[in-house]
């Protein structure tokens, strides 16, 4: 295995486990699927988990005749995180990994990762990707700074850079986790997850992007974020009473970046005055985003008082 040109030596191919739940996910399924059969780490297998999609999905994944492929059909419909646990209860593999139907990997996503595994403490491995932006046809890097590596819970709840396309986590440490990915999270089951994994141990990080993420308008955090802010606030005040957290002085930026969340939303809703009231409450690390609003909303009001007057 090659990791920034050196070879590492694995003692042998371990199975890679990758998650796949869809739900009539048929528009992008092929280059995800695509991508996935390109791996230049071969010993894997995909466990796609149809949580009883009613468009061509279960077609497209049958028309690989790849032997690795795994189709399970859901009994009935479940929310994200309760099938994303009932994938990986029938999965195999010493590792698992996640990507969804809208999301493609590089050629050697799992190769780059899986030579971090040779440092027996690291339990976790994520990557930068790129963000593919199709409502204005570019692709964006998700950070753009050195991402954090070891122990990493305290920089995540200030910026949280994890993409779970990107995860890949040894299953000993998957199995440890109460609730596994927690079903009353339709949201923020992500974040959940690898804030609960990182708490555990070391994380490591391949810093080049490694997997695209497609931003089409439709993903569900766009179309819902009234309840992941709402997820967001519950998670933040349960968290709050928790020893784990309150020690880490880190936390208390979470409650900041909901407050951006909600004066966002307020934005994308024309609510500008509302706006107004959240980003006044940011502290000073805020102040080139209060200066951005500062410069628009002037604008906005005088539209406003234009319109009044005619």
């Amino acid at each position: 295995m090659l990791l920034n040109g050196i070879k590492i030596k694995m003692s042998e191919e371990p199975l890679v486990s990758i998650i796949m739940n869809c739900y009539n996910g048929e528009e992008f399924l092929q280059e995800a699927l695509d991508s996935v059969q390109s791996q230049t780490h071969k010993n894997w297998e995909l466990i796609f988990w149809d949580n009883q999609s009613s468009d061509k999905s279960s077609s497209i994944l049958k028309s690989f005749n790849e032997p690795r492929f795994h189709y399970y059909s859901a009994l009935e419909h479940r929310n994200l995180y309760e099938s994303r646990n009932y994938a990986v209860k029938v999965s195999k593999g010493e590792f698992i990994a996640f990507l969804d139907t809208d999301d493609t990997w590089i050629p050697k996503k799992l190769e780059i990762q899986l030579a971090f595994f040779e440092d027996p403490k690291i339990l976790l491995v994520y990557g930068n990707y790129w963000i593919h932006d199709q409502t204005e046809s570019k692709f964006i890097k998700k950070s753009s700074k050195t991402l954090p590596v070891g122990n990493i819970v305290r920089y995540l709840l200030k910026d949280y850079v994890v993409g779970l396309l990107t995860i890949i986590v040894r299953r000993s440490v998957y199995e440890e986790l109460e609730n596994y990915f927690n079903p009353r999270f339709g949201m923020i089951g992500d974040f959940d997850f690898v804030i609960r994994l990182a708490l555990k141990g070391r994380c490591a990080a391949a810093q080049q992007p490694i997997a695209t993420y497609r931003w089409h308008g439709k993903n569900m955090s766009r179309l819902h974020q009234d309840k992941l802010i709402n997820e967001m606030e519950t998670w933040y005040k349960e968290k709050s009473t928790k020893k784990e957290f309150t020690s880490i002085n880190e936390f208390s930026d979470l409650k900041n970046n909901i407050t951006y969340l909600k004066g966002k939303n307020c934005i994308e809703r024309n609510d500008h005055v509302t706006a107004i009231k959240y980003f006044l409450f940011l502290p000073f690390s805020y102040c080139k985003l209060k200066l951005l609003f500062i410069i628009i909303f002037p604008k906005y009001l005088v539209n406003n008082f234009l319109k009044l007057k005619s």
